[in-house]
């Protein structure tokens, strides 16, 4: 095996675990939500403000707004629970018959548990024709264990079958085998990070990769769905010192299509999920057009864990608040919902 020589400036250890200063602003990493347990939370009180608001002619969306993004996903739950013993009827349903268009869609999102949330919409990414890859390399690239597993139990009991054989059974090649092994949720992390191991895998992918003639895809699949975050944070910092190139620039120029975009999504979430959300929020609002699915799950599947902190990558990355590009590309109580999810 050959190992590339050390990056002019010799090789070192120091450094390892320091952030990357590769936006150049400080920020912690520690996930900030905006949407936070409501305090004197009384479903019943909550029940009957949503059943008034849909109640006689016309519906009163300001209300529904007020009541929904101001409560956790489990205060929700108990709220739909609340109306149906008070009223004998279910929330969802009054909901759908209420409302449309893309505040119903985010109405709804909101009103599932997470992991069912999120198994729903591995569902729509690959029923019917084509697939949207980046829907699921959005959810199962950062996930940590327990969701992944969590996300795998719920699909199976809403549609019978294995979340991994539907994905498998609807990608191919190596992107398949990268989002099979994503599906096994067994990335370490146990968060004890040893120098030599990251020292070796980052030869092992220079070797696999940009020390080679073709590419050995299997190593990069392995050590990047099975290494802990905090290991593949470092493995970057040490693969600069050892070849003088970002590990992420060697996926770009080794890999293709959806499994770089796999591949390099895994990178970006090692260094920073706030990071990684951040991109895939201005990518759903930029360009043309608005991609609403995309815009709903990242804002509603992050506003209780770090949205917050998303928020602050946004601006420093893009130089506007993530409220005024989502102000400038949606309208109405679509809008005004998706901005009270944000904190404001």
């Amino acid at each position: 095996m050959s190992y590339p020589p050390p990056y002019p400036g010799g090789y070192s250890q120091q450094g390892f675990g320091m952030p990357q200063p590769t936006l150049g602003f400080n920020v912690s990493d520690e996930g900030r939500p905006t949407v936070v347990p409501f305090q004197g939370f009384n479903a019943t009180a909550d029940a009957e403000a949503l059943r008034k608001a849909m109640k006689g002619f016309g519906t009163d969306e300001a209300a529904i707004i007020q009541v929904l993004s101001r409560r956790t996903a489990d205060q929700r739950m108990d709220i739909l629970r609340a109306y149906k013993a008070n009223f004998g009827k279910d929330l969802i349903k009054d909901l759908k018959s209420e409302l449309s268009g893309n505040f119903e869609r985010a109405i709804l999102a909101l009103m599932h548990p997470r992991a069912e949330y999120l198994a729903m919409e591995v569902r729509e990414a690959i029923k019917g024709a084509g697939t949207q890859e980046g829907t699921l390399v959005e959810i199962l690239a950062p996930g940590p264990n327990d969701e992944i597993a969590a996300i795998c139990d719920t699909y199976y009991k809403l549609y019978g079958k294995s979340m991994e054989d539907s994905i498998a059974s609807d990608t191919s090649g190596d992107f398949k085998r990268l989002l099979v092994a994503l599906c096994q949720g067994q990335r370490d992390e146990y968060g004890v990070t040893d120098n030599e191991v990251v020292m070796n895998d980052a030869h092992r992918l220079y070797s696999a990769g940009e020390g080679k003639l073709g590419t050995e895809e299997s190593a990069f699949i392995q050590v990047l769905a099975t290494r802990s975050f905090q290991h593949l944070k470092q493995l970057q910092q040490e693969y600069v010192k050892i070849t003088g190139r970002e590990l992420e620039d060697a996926v770009a120029s080794e890999f293709s299509g959806n499994i770089e975009k796999g591949l390099t999504a895994v990178l970006t979430c090692a260094r920073s999920r706030p990071e990684y959300f951040a991109k895939r929020l201005n990518n759903a609002i930029s360009g043309a057009g608005t991609h609403d699915r995309a815009l709903i799950r990242c804002i509603v599947s992050r506003c209780e864990i770090d949205l917050a902190t998303i928020k602050e990558y946004y601006i420093h990355m893009y130089g506007r608040a993530l409220e005024e590009d989502i102000k400038n590309d949606t309208s109405g109580d679509y809008k005004r919902l998706l901005v009270a999810l944000c904190g404001n």
